[in-house]
């Protein structure tokens, strides 16, 4: 079924989005992360979305994901554009997001770019683990499992873990 833009709700497409997750972080969903920049239904149902990185390989499934989601829900013609400006920042995603990341095993973002206590001197961020809460981390990759993570360890707790990148 098409709609008309006379039935086009925007809270329940609002809804639905949110029902649309990331592939490469699965428990975060499209709305945690920032990444819808408006709902348009002038001429028809829009969607527009910014990725995180410019050549972030989830960006296709996320498209894809968006329209089967409204496809199912009686949303047809769906048109999905991708901008680039303005660049998408952490400081885009929810605050939900960022604790779904934390309880998830993933450091959240961290806007306050705190300087290390341990090595004063030395101008690496600290990062929280994400499993006992210690700072007392480092670097161990500026890649992770995907390229909007960074690996660190936690030197209390001894665990890996990932840290989506603050940018």
């Amino acid at each position: 079924m098409v709609t008309t833009n006379k039935n086009i709700d925007i809270t329940e497409v609002r809804k639905l989005l949110g029902e649309v997750h990331d592939p490469e972080v699965p428990v975060l969903t499209i709305l945690d992360l920032g990444i819808v920049r408006d709902i348009r239904v002038e001429g028809g149902l829009e969607i527009v979305i910014t990725p995180t990185y410019s050549g972030c390989p989830a960006m296709d499934m996320i498209r894809q994901q968006i329209v089967t989601t409204l496809d199912q829900h009686g949303y047809g013609q769906v048109k999905v554009t991708t901008v680039l400006s303005p660049a998408w920042t952490t400081e885009w995603m929810s605050q939900e997001g960022k604790d779904k990341l934390k309880a998830y095993g993933i450091a959240p973002p961290n806007p306050l770019q705190q300087v290390c206590q341990i090595r004063p001197f030395h101008r690496e961020e600290a990062v929280q683990c994400p499993h006992c809460g210690s700072y007392h981390t480092s670097l161990i990759s500026e890649f992770g499992s995907t390229a909007c993570k960074s690996l660190y360890k936690c030197m209390d707790c001894k665990e890996p873990f990932d840290y989506f990148k603050c940018h």
